[in-house]
């Protein structure tokens, strides 16, 4: 298996630097990351909107060290909404973060995360749209869960992501699975334990459907993350077996993968959103994409052969 070498390296400074130096790293990075900064990122914005999609966008970045590169990762946020409200472009992108990026690992770190991102959730509020706490490793989801209950008391459409590979996370649906709440779900791309997380690809499918239903036939708005086609077409099936409007749920997808597939869906009448991150630290970002599919750590080696 080599999904859990990928996610051990993505840990590695010593990949990360010889990862970062490979002569065809450019070009394969350049597929999952729309940009380095928000003047590479807005253009990409404009253009998915023109085609009808609508994106969520992701500052990558994870190795927070001090409370000031907290601050920073804060203020870039709250630059990406100015310049959303500039374009008038609010209502059709939102925002995923990382509350590791906001300090959550830091010393009192669950108190500096809620603090640094509560501005950038009232600003993202304030242009007509929100923003989704990404999950992360197990350990960080009962701090993370408790900072999205905090905020959805005053921005009650915060949304959170649940990870079907995970034990708990059918009880985690349950609970979220209630009015005004916006959950996505995804398979999962951190390497877990046996002890709290499913191991076999056809476990973690049966566990994404059983979640999937769930999230349905609740009362809240089930965001489908997911490129794979027979998890897609099931949950067009829950969604109707549930009375489920096209517009009461939406697919998510990745930039950079299976673009025709958002085209598709949108014209469908699907809400089709499209997650893009852009910025200069994308390597654990990009390593976890190469995990969760043969084919991208395919495309990646024969970049780097036919390179240099």
């Amino acid at each position: 298996m080599l999904g859990p070498v990928i996610l051990a390296a993505s840990r590695s400074d010593r990949m990360r630097r010889f990862i970062s130096a490979a002569p065809g790293t450019k070009q394969v990075v350049d597929r999952f990351i729309a940009g380095e900064n928000v003047d590479h990122v807005l253009p990409v914005v404009r253009a998915s909107v023109d085609k009808g999609l609508e994106l969520t966008l992701d500052v990558v970045g994870e190795d927070i060290t001090t409370p000031a590169e907290a601050a920073a990762a804060r203020d870039a946020y709250l630059e990406l909404v100015g310049r959303l409200k500039d374009l008038g472009l609010g209502t059709k992108a939102e925002m995923s973060v990382k509350l590791s990026m906001f300090g959550q690992a830091l010393e009192n770190g669950h108190e500096l995360a809620l603090a640094n991102v509560r501005p950038v959730v009232e600003a993202a509020a304030a242009i007509g749209t929100t923003v989704t706490l990404d999950a992360e490793d197990h350990t960080t989801l009962d701090s993370m869960f408790a900072i999205h209950e905090e905020l959805r008391k005053d921005f009650p459409q915060t949304g959170c992501v649940i990870q079907a590979y995970l034990f708990r996370t059918e009880d985690d649906a349950r609970r979220l699975a209630a009015a005004g709440s916006r959950v996505r779900i995804v398979k999962g791309a951190y390497k877990e334990p046996a002890s709290v997380a499913y191991q076999d690809k056809a476990e973690i499918d049966k566990a994404y459907v059983r979640i999937m239903k769930i999230l349905m036939e609740g009362d809240g708005y089930p965001m489908i993350g997911s490129h794979d086609p027979r998890l897609v077409a099931i949950a067009q099936e829950l969604g109707r077996q549930a009375g489920r409007k096209l517009d009461e749920y939406e697919f998510q997808m990745l930039y950079g993968i299976r673009s025709d597939e958002h085209i598709r869906l949108a014209a469908e009448g699907h809400r089709m959103r499209v997650y893009t991150a852009y910025g200069t630290d994308w390597y654990g970002y990009f390593m976890r994409r190469l995990a969760e599919k043969p084919a991208n750590l395919l495309f990646f080696a024969r970049s780097i052969l036919t390179k240099g």
